[in-house]
């Protein structure tokens, strides 16, 4: 399939579908897949990311599904945050998808006129390091101490996504989409066009696989693979990200994975194992299932010993080095977008 089928894919959704949503606003196609060229194939591991405004959205996101063979992935957003340029413009997430949006549905003109405003100001220094600083802030509030009832899965989520937050920092200073899968990888490209290639390895070190071999990263894509097959199946509740581990997904969640090990990132894609597998601890502990004898949570701690994360103390001591890690992060960014030509 063509990219361009999958938006034509996608835009029918948004008018059989998308239309029906009580207090619908507006809606757009934003992500990787809205910047390719229409007549390149759709990456079989790729989903259409799709954004609908709606006055009042559902708490949770309807997520990926299959539509017209497209996986496609639906988020609810509320009108507020897109109330002015100036709040968009300083958003980590949210600028650089209404910058780069395919506008599907929009009565009002309001995103028309946000893709023009914010489109004109994005490179400018000063919104550059307000995204910056944001992301860092972001970071700070999920690297600091759980609570001491979260079990370790929701643990794992906040130090990992706080800690690959310092990649996303440099994203944002290169004016590099925010992208969440491929961010160590995007990242990695970025750094080495600056000049910088070795604090890639730092920004990996502080994630704990940057001495992993291919052979270890294909290892534990086994067994996440082996528990995503188990957790697909099983009653999910009111998880946020239920829709992530389902059959639909998996070309993403684990094929995705295993692209970028047979690309050589397989450092790289460790990012998305480990949220993946905490994804599916919990979905286990919802159903609370035990590890009866198939290696579902042996599996898990083992992935987390390869990171040298062997207790909490591991992992409250892993999330103190990466706080006091940010400010070099920082200064990074700057000289990021000091040698970003499109920065004024």
């Amino acid at each position: 399939m063509l990219v361009r089928e999958a938006m034509h894919a996608a835009e029918e959704w948004v008018r059989c579908e998308g239309t029906k949503l009580t207090g619908l606003v507006g809606a757009y196609v934003a992500g990787s897949v809205a910047a390719l060229p229409g007549e390149m194939p759709l990456p079989v591991s790729s989903d259409v990311d799709i954004t609908v405004v709606l006055k009042e959205p559902a708490a949770r996101k309807l997520g990926k599904f299959r539509y017209h063979g497209v996986l496609l992935e639906v988020t609810y957003e509320a009108p507020n945050r897109f109330q002015t340029p100036e709040s968009v413009l300083g958003d980590p997430h949210l600028a650089g998808g209404i910058r780069g949006m395919q506008i599907v549905l929009d009565p009002s003109g309001q995103l028309r006129r946000l893709r023009i405003e914010v489109g004109g100001r994005y490179a400018c220094r000063r919104w550059v390091r307000k995204r910056c600083s944001a992301a860092a802030a972001l970071a700070e509030s999920r690297l600091q101490p759980p609570e001491e009832s979260a079990p370790l899965h929701e643990r794992v989520t906040a130090w990992l996504f706080g800690t690959s937050l310092t990649a996303l920092i440099l994203l944002l200073a290169g004016l590099r989409p925010p992208t969440v899968r491929r961010r160590y990888v995007e990242v990695r490209e970025l750094l080495q066009r600056c000049g910088r290639p070795g604090f890639h390895e730092e920004l990996l070190q502080h994630l704990g696989c940057s001495t992993w071999s291919r052979n270890r990263a294909e290892k534990h894509l086994q067994a996440v693979a082996h528990a995503f097959d188990r957790a697909k199946c099983l009653p999910k509740g009111d998880f946020p990200f239920a829709a992530d581990i389902s059959e639909a997904a998996r070309p993403v969640a684990i094929g995705g994975s295993r692209e970028l090990i047979e690309q050589g990132f397989h450092r790289e894609a460790i990012f998305w194992l480990v949220a993946t597998y905490s994804r599916c601890q919990w979905i286990f502990a919802f159903n609370g299932c035990g590890d009866s004898g198939d290696g579902l949570s042996q599996g898990y701690t083992s992935m987390l010993g390869d990171l040298g994360i062997n207790s909490l103390a591991d992992l409250e001591s892993r999330c103190s080095q990466v706080l006091a890690f940010l400010p070099r992060v920082l200064e990074v960014a700057d000289e990021v977008m000091a040698t970003t030509p499109e920065t004024k």
